[in-house]
């Protein structure tokens, strides 16, 4: 999947976490609840978001006092009139444990305003979705939008375990009675016909193998559902995936600084950033995200970890050492795509740019 630098609609703002209210909390299935959450109307740009975003959580802990969570969206911008988080309870899940357990409606929960790339370019493009558990919270999203605001035709497959797994099962029902024409709703359930092979994915994709492709569940779900799409030739920059994993750093807290080594002197960093360019000193060590947080400005992150490519930006001049990477592949790298919560310096002197 291509991720490229963050365009303005996910901007997050950078320095601010907000509290949102929880309005009510819905019983999905036996283990899967949605949080709905009021926005007061000082906030409803800060959160605006896009079909297939998620929102990042900061989740109490007696351990550690927070650790930061990411939930995709399971609203539509273009049904919904309030945000709606979908979180399933996993065996060792610290945060959809408590969530399930603990958050009761008039609780408030502190947030990140919505991040992600996980999103179509177009709402009138032809879709072929794929989802497995709770990787339908973004692509239930998606396809609500693309269904309400959009013209192109809809494809969705979505693998459980068994009938009383199924996630949104009536929302999905009355899409599929209400766009006959435009949606085809393909459900496979492992209690009846086993784990799906790449094979019998590959069958199901077939007659939608020109469509922009849309993939989330666990990783072996999408492991098959990629050698599905690469048997039928289906480019890989029209394959878009949205992996689900906790966050090891905390982005509601400031950063340790970074040990990089050499260079030990500072370099100099020239940043684009919203149509301003700013000039600072950058010192050896110190991420690229925590020096323009630093200074008071408006940078995108989510994840703080090399996870999520919210912070991604373009590397125009000079060189820096990425201390992690879980997102950007191969092509973004050779494109001078960055992650500027994982870049330290390593030239003098630095261009990079987030237009």
């Amino acid at each position: 999947m291509r991720w490229p630098p963050a365009p303005w609609w996910f901007r997050v703002p950078s320095q601010l976490s907000y509290r949102l209210r929880v309005a009510e909390v819905v019983e999905e299935t036996a283990d899967a609840v949605s949080l709905v959450f009021e926005v007061d109307s000082g906030l409803v740009d800060r959160f605006a978001y896009r079909p297939g975003q998620f929102l990042t959580l900061r989740i109490p802990s007696d351990r550690c006092g927070s650790v930061a969570r990411c939930y995709s969206l399971s609203s539509s911008p273009h049904t919904d009139d309030r945000l709606q988080v979908t979180v399933k309870r996993t065996a060792d899940g610290y945060g959809s444990n408590w969530i399930c357990d603990e958050v009761r409606a008039g609780a408030e929960l502190e947030c990140l305003p919505p991040a992600g790339v996980f999103t179509p370019a177009s709402l009138d493009e032809d879709l072929l979705l794929f989802a497995a558990g709770s990787g339908i919270t973004p692509v239930v999203s998606i396809a609500k939008s693309a269904l309400a605001a959009g013209r192109g035709r809809v494809a969705l497959v979505y693998a459980n375990r068994d009938e009383g797994s199924v996630i949104f099962a009536g929302v999905l029902a009355e899409l599929a009675a209400r766009h006959p024409e435009r949606f085809v709703l393909v459900h496979w359930l492992e209690s009846l016909q086993g784990l799906p092979t790449p094979a019998a994915l590959a069958a199901l994709a077939r007659p939608y193998r020109g469509r922009e492709a849309f993939v989330c569940g666990p990783k072996p779900f999408m492991a098959g559902v990629r050698s599905a799409l690469s048997t039928l030739e289906v480019p890989r920059t029209r394959v878009h995936l949205e992996r689900f994993q906790s966050l090891g750093a905390n982005p509601f807290e400031r950063a340790e600084p970074v040990v990089a080594g050499e260079p030990r002197k500072a370099s100099t960093v020239s940043v684009s950033l919203d149509g301003v360019v700013h000039r600072l000193d950058w010192p050896a060590g110190t991420k690229l995200l925590d020096l323009l947080l630093d200074n008071d400005l408006d940078a995108p992150y989510s994840c703080r970890e090399g996870a999520c490519s919210a912070c991604a930006c373009r590397l125009l001049s000079g060189e820096v050492r990425m201390l992690n990477n879980d997102v950007l592949e191969e092509e973004d790298l050779a494109d001078g795509v960055i992650l500027a919560c994982q870049s330290v310096p390593v030239t003098e002197t630095v261009e990079v740019s987030y237009e």
